[in-house]
């Protein structure tokens, strides 16, 4: 899995987090696809042309400092052929075996999305909910009805 080690954000800072992210741009606020394209552009140089299966796989809630923040994970492999060294504008980009990732100081709600999706949402195609209790985070499968 390749993981960035964030440098200089004022929001999370040396850590290890996604590969890529950020804010919504006004245009993007429907559409969470467009928005990781672009992040994944911006801060790798990933095009839309290098990757597959791209899926949002988690949404989460956190209440901290006051605002509830709400972030999207979203999975996809890199196609044959791609290179896969990236440096990052955000910090230092690396990839991890799974079996590492456990091991790696994340954002609380990151470290139980990549939990839950090792143990389970690799298994399904299902988009998960998570909501932060201060202990945990509790999933449900976000059927569509």
């Amino acid at each position: 899995m390749l993981l960035l080690y964030r440098q200089g954000s004022k929001v999370v800072n040396n850590i290890w987090v996604g590969s890529a992210g950020g804010h919504f741009e006004e245009f993007e606020l429907n559409d969470a696809r467009a928005c990781v394209l672009r992040e994944l552009q911006e801060e790798l140089g990933i095009t839309e042309n290098e990757i597959k299966n791209l899926c949002l796989r988690y949404v989460t809630l956190r209440r901290t400092k006051g605002e509830i923040r709400q972030n999207y994970y979203f999975f996809a492999d890199l196609k044959e052929g791609v290179d896969r060294e990236f440096s990052s504008n955000e910090g230092i980009s690396r990839w991890f075996d799974f079996s590492e990732l456990s091991s790696l100081e994340m954002p609380f709600t990151s470290k139980y999305v990549i939990q839950h999706y090792l143990d389970v949402g690799c298994k399904t195609d299902m988009i998960y909910g998570g909501i932060a209790d201060g202990e945990k985070v509790v999933f449900i499968e976000m059927t569509e009805f």
